[in-house]
């Protein structure tokens, strides 16, 4: 396989990609916790009016019953109004669709949005539900039994990883 590019450049291509299309009615939530962290990186290389918004969708996900909620939840925090927003919806990795889903379904519960742009630092095949992103940073080949994160370093760097599922 061949090496996974830089996410740090990928942060810095899918800033300059969003650039054009930063309007007034413009905002930005990110997915906890990868999807975050990009977030954090174009919301300040954009310099958005809206302050950051943040999403955990662990009571929307769909095998909540099975899995329950993780080690470590985190809070949802939207700190504006999303009636009628243009908002970009920030994941790190596109996978199966159902985080999106989750997401989504969640953003309605503060209110309607405008519009949805789906903004991902990487995808990968896999999908189950029809979702795709509007932004991507790169299209990676993953092959079967191994996931594609992101991580963070204590310097907050990020890096794309492949691991093995167990």
């Amino acid at each position: 396989m061949a090496a996974l590019p830089d996410a740090e450049a990928l942060c810095a291509a899918l800033a300059a990609a969003l650039a054009p299309r930063i309007g007034p009615t413009s905002a930005m939530i990110g997915i906890h916790t990868g999807g975050a962290w990009v977030a954090e990186r174009l919301h300040a290389a954009l310099g958005m009016r809206e302050p950051l918004g943040f999403l955990d969708i662990a009571f929307y996900r769909d095998d909540y019953d099975r899995k329950g909620l993780a080690r470590d939840p985190k809070r949802s925090k939207i700190p504006f109004d999303v009636a009628g927003k243009d908002l970009l919806l920030v994941d790190d990795v596109l996978y199966t669709g159902r985080t999106v889903r989750a997401a989504i379904n969640e953003l309605f519960d503060y209110g309607r949005p405008a519009s949805i742009s789906l903004v991902v630092l990487a995808e990968r095949d896999g999908r189950q539900l029809p979702i795709c992103a509007q932004h991507a940073g790169a299209r990676i080949e993953v092959a079967a039994g191994m996931r594609l994160r992101l991580k963070r370093s204590e310097q907050g760097r990020l890096s794309l990883e492949l691991e093995r599922v167990a």
